[in-house]
């Protein structure tokens, strides 16, 4: 069943209907705040009752069967339920710059990239707006919007809140960040991490399997999982690795990453301040090998610019 049969049955209006019933105590996601979202009050995440988007743009620096040809259509959401002190991204995720707009305004932005022939819609950091996303599905779908959902998360969410999204995602692309949640916790300021990361990104795969691709190699279901390498082991790539290996099989699709660099608050953090090794990247690397993961992406590494 597709998010068309479930917007035909009533059942994709019933799940927009529970998703924004549990703004009213937000839960969405495993620090449960339990802010009154419908009524403007912000949690962790510092989303409100409005979606808020810093883009919505073609893309071509995804994963090959997610970017393809014609580039991925990203919508990148502001806020995060994380706090990593590296991150890239810190203006839209943590300083929240981006604009709000109604749920019409957003289906509208999904329309126009499918006119723009993306493969897909690719909501990045979208987790706090699940409910809002659902919505504007529900009135994109009658317009003629036909593209498959991508799923773009930090991997930190709640399973019964996945389990809204079964049918309508065609591809989780989540990370896995921590093995260790006291890294998480010293990282990213987050509780509990590895479990609740877990058993997300298993609720996926339960709903998804591995990844499937069309003739073109363009991606229509599966899970891609990432992985960022960080200095000295502290995103335990190893431990990460072997689990994704025995929980989920060696067919998975893993995005090995080595483009780390200290942006935003690490260069004041003793270990982060610098970049990824070769003898770092190539720990992770030799991993894979063990686990016998062959498919996905492996970056070569330069030290002195980054991934390429």
């Amino acid at each position: 069943m597709n998010y068309v049969d479930l917007y035909q049955s009533g059942e994709l209006l019933k799940r927009v209907r529970e998703a924004y019933h549990r703004l009213g105590s937000c839960d969405l996601c495993p620090h449960d705040c339990r802010v009154n979202r419908l009524s403007g009050e912000r949690g962790f995440c510092g989303a409100g009752f409005r979606p808020k988007i810093a883009s919505a743009n073609l893309h071509k620096g995804e994963e090959p069967p997610i970017s393809g040809v014609n580039g991925s259509g990203t919508v990148f959401l502001s806020g995060c339920s994380l706090k990593c002190s590296f991150c890239q991204n810190f203006p839209i995720s943590q300083l929240g710059n981006g604009e709000e707009i109604s749920i019409r305004e957003l289906a509208t932005r999904m329309l126009k990239l499918q006119k723009r022939r993306a493969h897909n819609i690719n909501f990045v950091t979208p987790s706090h707006f699940l409910p809002q996303i659902l919505a504007a599905l529900w009135q994109a779908i009658p317009l003629g919007f036909t593209l498959p959902i991508v799923w773009n998360s930090s991997g930190y969410e709640k399973p019964d809140a996945l389990e809204l999204l079964a049918g309508i995602v065609s591809i989780y692309l989540p990370d896995m960040k921590y093995a260790d949640d006291s890294q998480a916790f010293s990282v990213s300021g987050i509780s509990g991490y590895s479990g609740s990361n877990r058993a997300a990104v298993s609720e996926m795969f339960r709903q998804v399997g591995h990844l499937e691709t069309d003739g073109d190699g363009i991606g229509v279901k599966g899970l891609i999982v990432r992985h960022l390498v960080l200095p000295e082991g502290k995103g335990g790539s190893v431990d990460t690795i072997a689990w994704i290996a025995d929980t989920l099989g060696q067919e998975t699709h893993i995005a090995l990453m080595s483009q780390y660099f200290p942006a935003h608050r690490a260069t004041g953090i003793s270990g982060m301040d610098r970049a990824l090794t070769h003898e770092e990247y190539d720990e992770a690397v030799e991993a894979l090998e063990h686990g016998g993961l062959e498919n996905g992406w492996v970056q070569e590494l330069d030290e002195e610019r980054g991934a390429v």
